[in-house]
């Protein structure tokens, strides 16, 4: 018997529809939980997918940890809360090479690509969606510098390691982007907030009552 779960990494709770599945089969559901989060610690923070097998004859089961959405990957190695609604003018975070590398080497098992190379380079393109720059450029023109091979070298040798000046260089080019972004954002709050004042100042501004008839 298959159960499939969506879990958050090393932080599973009990809830009535686990019990519902494992109360009937006389599976206790703590022991499950503890044995969960001990399979998943290492995705703290994260969602994870998660199959129970099941055998109901013996009540024994065996607990198989999918990796986690690549979102939810790229959320977690740039610690950021969530990703971009409008990825045109709003960016979250600027990854290096090496941490989408990363990210790829983690997701490759589930994934359908054919090498690393090509789980890289989709790996760059949920960057374009989520909003995130990688290397100071924008995603989707890093998808195209892995096509023709720029980080080649960086992916053959499977580098996952940012040096520790250019991660503080790619922060420093972040900050800049992310204040000019936050300026432009609250001038349009502003300007929003200004339109709709006036909108309810005219509303409320009582219509001009009409002439009153001549008098014969």
């Amino acid at each position: 018997m298959i159960i499939k779960l969506l879990v958050d990494g090393g932080a599973m709770k009990p809830g009535p529809a686990l019990s519902q599945k494992l109360g009937p089969l006389g599976i206790p559901v703590n022991n499950v939980i503890q044995k969960v989060n001990e399979a998943t610690k290492s995705f703290d923070g994260i969602q994870v997918p998660v199959e129970l097998n099941v055998e109901p004859s013996t009540r024994e089961f065996d607990i198989k940890v999918f990796s986690p959405p690549v979102s939810g990957l790229l959320k977690k190695e740039l610690k950021i809360e969530k990703g971009s609604g409008a990825q045109k003018k709003v960016l979250v975070g600027n990854a290096s090479i090496e941490q989408i590398i990363s990210v790829a080497k983690t997701k490759f098992p589930n994934m359908l690509c054919k090498d690393l190379k090509s789980a890289v380079k989709t790996i760059a393109g949920t960057c374009v969606s989520l909003g995130i720059l990688i290397e100071n450029k924008p995603a989707a023109e890093v998808e195209q510098e892995i096509i023709e091979g720029k980080y080649d070298r960086e992916i053959n040798s499977e580098k996952t390691e940012t040096s520790p000046d250019k991660k503080k260089q790619l922060d420093e080019y972040f900050a800049k982007i992310k204040k000019e972004q936050d300026r432009i954002l609250q001038q349009e709050k502003a300007a929003k907030e200004s339109e709709e004042a006036a909108k309810k100042e005219t509303a409320a501004v009582p219509a001009a009552a009409p002439p009153a008839p001549a008098k014969k």
